[in-house]
């Protein structure tokens, strides 16, 4: 029995100090953004006192980085100050108040070099909020900007939809809210293949469940592939099933390697009742079906669905990063 203790109280020693770490080096972190901003408040105080001329600001960056390098080590180049003075004009513009103790950083120096990139300020602070509620690393930030998330969002908004994306991020209230169209598949790796099937489709997903969750969005949690219902004494399988934390909603998802026929939206309709029916809580939502295409005609998708529709959508799949300017394209056009 002792030894059972002491295999206990060992273990949750080591929780300790492992969260402790974690939060130390977050605590440091932030510490470094923080005075990274302050640098770069100095260093363009200091370059208006230069009257902005240019040559002016490189000999005080040049200056500088000797003398901070001489004492501090590396991490003091031109290069980084100068990122440093554009990381305070980039922010300061954001930021009503002047104080560092009122600014908020919630991220590391590493996400901000990546947000400073982007010139929208509302396309940058879109990312910001998204990466800070969900936690983003860096590389997931990365791969949300290159699917071009922002704008695909845009493309089932009004402009005040717009608006609001740049002020609290992407809001889960309604099954639409949920729905991308396109979704961007690049992570599959089909784009180098002639051809494949539904299943292999399927399994690349189900290899690749982390970053498809991604994709998919806030509050998605993996409940089972082909998973099996029997009515009438058939058995039908749907390809893939998730639940939607935010929404307290099953989402079903159905593949279709091709162009989308009514059949398929049919189908996904009888999936959607028999959970409805059958699987969900009463304190449940109703449940979401989404079916994936290569292609399909939005009349026909309108037509064979309810007037009332809320529940099934159909949207197209990429297995390739889009073009942004096409999307800023679609974007103008719908607010037409």
């Amino acid at each position: 029995m002792s030894e059972i203790v002491k295999t206990d109280l060992a273990e949750r020693i080591e929780q300790l100090i492992e969260e402790t770490k974690k939060r130390t080096v977050a605590t440091i972190n932030t510490a470094m953004v923080y005075t990274y901003y302050e640098i770069g408040r100095m260093i363009v105080e200091e370059e208006q006192k230069g009257k902005l001329r240019a040559e002016y600001g490189k000999a005080v960056l040049k200056e500088l980085s000797i003398r901070l390098t001489n004492k501090f080590g590396k991490g003091f180049s031109v290069e980084n100050l100068d990122r440093m003075r554009y990381f305070y004009k980039t922010y300061s513009k954001t930021n009503s108040s002047t104080l560092l103790t009122n600014l908020q950083f919630s991220l590391s120096w590493s996400h901000y070099l990546k947000l400073m990139r982007i010139d929208n300020p509302e396309e940058r602070k879109f990312y910001e909020i998204e990466a800070i509620e969900n936690n983003w690393s860096l590389r997931e930030l990365q791969r949300q900007f290159d699917s071009s998330l922002y704008e695909r969002l845009q493309l089932s908004r009004d402009k005040e939809g717009i608006k609001e994306l740049s002020q609290k991020g992407q809001i889960i209230e309604k099954a639409e809210d949920v729905v991308k169209d396109p979704y961007i598949l690049e992570f599959l790796g089909l784009q180098e293949l002639p051809q494949y099937s539904e299943s292999e489709l399927e399994q690349r997903l189900i290899d690749n469940l982390q970053t498809f969750l991604l994709e998919l969005g806030k509050g998605f949690t993996f409940v089972g592939r082909q998973v099996r219902f029997t009515f009438d004494e058939q058995h039908f399988r749907v390809d893939l099933v998730f639940y939607n934390r935010l929404l307290k909603a099953f989402v079903l998802i159905d593949l279709k390697r091709g162009t989308l026929k009514h059949q398929d939206l049919g189908q996904m309709q009888m999936y959607v009742n028999y959970y409805d029916r059958f699987v969900k809580m009463e304190d449940e939502n109703p449940t979401i079906g989404i079916l994936l295409c290569t292609d399909k005609s939005d009349a026909m998708v309108e037509i064979t669905l309810p007037q009332d529709n809320n529940q099934i959508f159909a949207s197209k799949y990429q297995t390739y990063l889009p073009s942004k300017e096409e999307l800023k394209q679609l974007i103008e056009d719908n607010l037409k």
